[in-house]
């Protein structure tokens, strides 16, 4: 068996358990004893195929389409929802993958996949960098606004992504498994603390804490739910990774492992349905305004 799969610090590279017997066997076969979670994940990475090119796609046209009306932080959901199109391709390969093939060659091409997908929380980031200046620093936001640094970032994070990605797919950086855990930490925290400090000021925006501007309530429920979902996809591997030694092998690589991965990887097709229940949202809000200006 390739000695890349035998050491265990390549967990994280290549997403798939290691076989301690030294034999061939496939993933599926490796985790007979417990598949229920790995089933779970190749279902949740099939939905996510599913429902995620097609959101996706959706996002790209009416950021295409909207171009002119757009917001700052679109350029970088532009970006994420390319990078989510791309990882949404793989259930495929990745189901032939796991329970037919023990070859490792195939892996090469997944592996590089999972690392644009490791990689998301940047742009995420970003967004999230994005809306806590326009809250918490509005004039640094007007005199940023039409300046080209968010192209120049978002080309920034895609030589990250790619760099990354690269390294992921090579697979012979000993202790890389650590850069996943330092990004997602880091990236977790920041998210976090943006969203938690944007929902501060617009709760304490109004004449008293219990009144508040229509339009900052709605922005504030937006980022409310952005939250919820960047806790639920991204939490478990920021909780779960870091007590790798505190599992047993087999519970770990056949389920914590897949738990966390199918989680994170699903956040390909909740954020876009964000995004377009977002702009149904506002669509509804013009269409409200235009019935009423008619009606005057």
């Amino acid at each position: 068996m390739d000695v890349l799969y035998i050491n265990s610090s390549t967990l994280f590279i290549t997403h798939r358990p290691i076989n301690n017997t030294g034999a061939e066997m496939t993933v599926y076969e490796q985790c007979k004893k417990m598949p229920a979670v790995l089933i779970w994940y190749l279902s949740l990475q099939f939905i996510n195929m599913f429902m995620g090119i097609p959101a996706n796609l959706m996002v790209l046209w009416l950021t295409y389409k909207n171009r002119a009306d757009s917001s700052t932080s679109d350029i970088f959901i532009l970006h994420l929802a390319v990078l989510d199109v791309l990882f949404c391709l793989i259930p495929p390969l990745e189901l032939v993958n796991i329970v037919f093939l023990t070859t490792s060659s195939t892996w090469y091409v997944l592996r590089f996949f999972y690392g644009i997908k490791d990689s998301s929380p940047l742009f995420l980031s970003c967004i999230c960098l994005d809306r806590y200046v326009a809250v918490v620093h509005p004039i640094i936001f007007t005199e940023l606004k039409d300046r080209q640094h968010r192209a120049v970032l978002a080309m920034l994070v895609w030589l990250i992504t790619l760099a990354y990605a690269t390294a992921k797919c090579v697979g012979t950086i000993v202790n890389f498994e650590k850069v996943f855990t330092v990004m997602i930490l880091t990236a977790f925290t920041f998210m976090v603390y943006c969203n938690i400090t944007i929902l501060w000021v617009l709760r304490q925006s109004g004449p008293s804490r219990d009144e508040m501007h229509p339009v900052k309530k709605r922005a504030f429920k937006i980022v409310l739910i952005i939250l919820a979902i960047i806790v639920f996809n991204y939490f478990p591997p920021v909780a779960l990774f870091p007590f790798q030694d505190y599992f047993s092998h087999d519970v770990f690589h056949c389920y914590i492992h897949y738990i966390a991965f199918g989680l994170m990887d699903f956040s390909s097709s909740i954020q876009p349905m964000l995004y377009l229940s977002k702009e149904k949202l506002l669509l509804s809000l013009r269409c409200c305004k235009t019935s009423t200006t008619h009606n005057q």
